[in-house]
């Protein structure tokens, strides 16, 4: 069944415009209680961002909610991974999350977690939307929904966290540059590490409802590099609206993106004989990760963009570690999404463990020149149909052996043809992809 509303993670959109509006999720509420609640557990924690808007959406989610009879625990602004811990620790048969994660504060959306603090089934999302095309009838008023304000979500969250560093690890003496994105993660992610004994520079904590992810956090790093050099800070970590992403600097101000870390992670966790079933990335993953994660002597699976398909794939091959170049990482042993905190916390262990640092330890990967050209098209193309453009790709591959890959995709959501070639030389790399977006051009 093709789903009208969901997609790969939650609803999302422009504020005002369908389907975020209040009357939409007032309605998503009722919908999404009535399938809940038929559970037999009626309790669903609801967490937000730091975006203005998350007070109107909140409101007319938790009215939906209560109207089909479902009990509410209020957690305030959370990050995403929080809520998924947060919803297994509660017993809640759902979290939900209002976020937009990296993107601009006009935008919002929600996103949703089982009891199990994974994505909701298919089959879940599906039953919602069905829902939301039968009439809105509210459950008499001594079965309404109570809504009651959780106490100390954030602490709880907090020493969840510190228990991804063992506690023969410390951060004593490690200066630490934090960038929370004016998100999520503004009251929390500095009292982790500094509660794990770091000196903690926190930068983007001063959220106001509107310069959330603007110029700052995990996809605007250029401050935190300026700000770990005028620290003279041991590392940087930028994290994102929601705190599911992961972007670090290094103590020379260069940036360490979501396959260096995964890198990082998983020959540390190999050496420690506790890297499980293999590493799995994306498509997008850089050439120099997987033969880094082959160099273990252990598999690397490549799952289509976007975290829920890592990790199905994660859990297909049992593997305990996955992620995106984006930084999302997900480290299984601690928690089942992406979470920047725990995944950070990982490389620091590394760091304190080894001794060595940043610069060092992200030599275990050397990165593959990529060249990324989206051409926009008028009208959808077949790929695999297009004689010229497979011509094309298998000239290109021919020439680059097994020094380098190619890449062509369409974009889920816009008229885009997405160009990737990779290889040994940033030049050959360059012209390379230009040669296959030039037949794309001539066939779009």
């Amino acid at each position: 069944m093709a789903r009208k509303y969901f997609g790969t993670d939650g609803i999302r959109g422009k504020i005002g415009q369908y389907p975020m509006t209040p009357d939409f999720v007032l309605k998503l509420g009722w919908a999404a209680g009535k399938v809940l609640a038929s559970s037999g557990n009626s309790l669903v924690l609801i967490g937000k961002d730091t975006r203005i808007s998350g007070y109107m959406l909140e409101s007319a989610l938790q009215a939906g909610l209560v109207a089909a009879g479902v009990d509410i625990r209020l957690l305030g602004p959370m990050p995403t991974p929080a809520v998924a811990y947060l919803t297994r620790a509660f017993r809640a048969s759902a979290g939900i999350v209002i976020s937009a994660s990296h993107n601009p504060y006009d935008d919002n959306g929600l996103k949703f977690f089982s009891g199990d603090g994974t994505k909701l089934p298919d089959a879940v999302e599906e039953e919602i939307e069905r829902w939301l095309d039968m009439e809105f009838k509210t459950v008499s008023s001594d079965e309404l929904g109570k809504v009651v304000r959780a106490k100390d979500a954030a602490g709880r969250y907090i020493e969840f966290c510190k228990r991804a560093l063992p506690n023969r690890v410390s951060l004593k003496g490690v200066r630490i540059v934090v960038d929370c994105a004016n998100g999520a993660t503004y009251h929390v992610a500095p009292e982790v590490f500094s509660e794990l004994g770091a000196e903690v520079i926190a930068i983007g904590n001063h959220p106001d409802g509107i310069n959330i992810n603007e110029a700052c956090g995990a996809t605007h790093v250029d401050g935190l590099c300026e700000a770990v050099l005028r620290y003279r800070a041991d590392v940087g970590i930028a994290l994102d609206g929601d705190g599911d992403r992961l972007i670090m600097v290094d103590e020379h101000g260069q940036t360490v993106d979501g396959d260096e870390i995964l890198a990082i992670i998983a020959h540390h966790s190999h050496g420690e004989g506790k890297l499980q079933g293999g590493v799995v990335g994306t498509l997008m993953s850089n050439l120099g990760l997987e033969k880094s994660i082959q160099r273990l002597g252990v598999p690397f699976y490549r799952a289509n963009v976007g975290d829920r398909y890592v990790i199905e794939q994660m859990n297909q091959h049992d593997c305990n570690l996955g992620g995106e170049s984006s930084g999302h990482i997900i480290v299984s042993n601690f928690i089942t999404t992406g979470d920047g905190i725990v995944a950070a916390l990982q490389v620091l262990r590394a760091m304190r463990l080894t001794n060595k640092p940043l610069h060092e330890l992200k030599k275990v990967m050397t990165k593959y020149p990529q060249t990324l050209i989206n051409v926009r098209i008028r009208e959808k193309i077949n790929l695999d149909e297009s004689v010229a453009i497979q011509d094309a790709v298998r000239q290109v591959e021919e020439q680059l052996g097994n020094r380098g890959r190619v890449l062509l995709r369409a974009s889920g959501t816009e008229p885009l043809i997405r160009v990737m070639v990779e290889g040994e030389d940033a030049h050959e790399t360059a012209a390379l992809a230009e040669q296959i977006a030039s037949a794309v051009r001539a066939a779009a």
